[in-house]
């Protein structure tokens, strides 16, 4: 098996741009209520937000070697996605490899297991996604795949895949499904400024959100007004 896979296929930058424009929760919903990651995943600030295609790799638990050839062999604009097993108890991931990621122009740092010195890694200004935030040391003792399908976050991964994240947490859109999602998003944002618009007219949930006929079948009861 070949480890290191570097020829895999990006989506535009410029679909990457446009997609950017919308959040992880209307992604989410546009495209068939798909692709959210688990809710585990959250960013060490809630400011932080990414959108870029996923360069995956594969750690074993406590282990962080693979995650520094990962950062070798991604480009500008790449996310680093890490599967580590769901392992907590690790800090895989701290300052010195965030300047690395920093200085190499990529987008974002995403795992499943931990990482470490984060105050430090808020005012570098990458952003940073995992599963839990630990002191504990790793080693880099084992190989595995990099570019490489991977199972993450209850999602499977490809390469190429575009992720985006921000303070609710973090979708996967497929590269050839780029267009029509961010379509669909489009749509869905247009509708909902739409309805925050009516709201602010006077519209009420029930009238606007087209409740009657289903709280009728559903035989609600509403008291009536003294």
């Amino acid at each position: 098996m070949i480890h290191v896979k570097t020829n895999i296929e990006r989506p535009t930058a410029d679909a990457v741009s446009r997609l950017a424009k919308f959040s992880s929760a209307t992604i989410h919903e546009a495209q068939g209520r798909k692709g959210a990651l688990s809710s585990k995943i959250k960013p060490i600030d809630r400011s932080m937000s990414f959108c870029g295609p996923a360069t995956t790799v594969s750690c074993a638990p406590r282990d962080n070697l693979m995650l520094q050839v990962a950062i070798h062999y991604a480009v500008p604009g790449d996310v680093v996605l890490v599967s580590a097993g769901e392992f907590a108890e690790a800090g895989t991931f701290g300052d010195v490899l965030g300047n690395a990621m920093k200085a190499k122009g990529l987008a974002a740092m995403v795992t499943d297991s931990g990482v470490r010195d984060t105050q430090d890694l808020i005012e570098l200004g990458l952003p940073v996604f995992s599963g839990s935030i630990s002191i504990k040391g790793t080693v880099k003792e084992t190989i595995g795949p990099i570019n490489h399908p991977v199972i993450f976050g209850d999602e499977i991964i490809y390469p190429g895949d575009i992720l985006r994240g921000d303070a609710d947490g973090v979708v996967v859109v497929r590269r050839d499904e780029v267009e029509e999602v961010i379509r669909l998003s489009q749509e869905r944002d247009d509708a909902e400024r739409e309805l925050i618009s009516l709201y602010k007219a006077g519209g009420t949930t029930i009238e606007l959100c087209n409740l009657t006929e289903v709280l009728k079948t559903k035989g609600l009861l509403v008291e009536d007004a003294q």
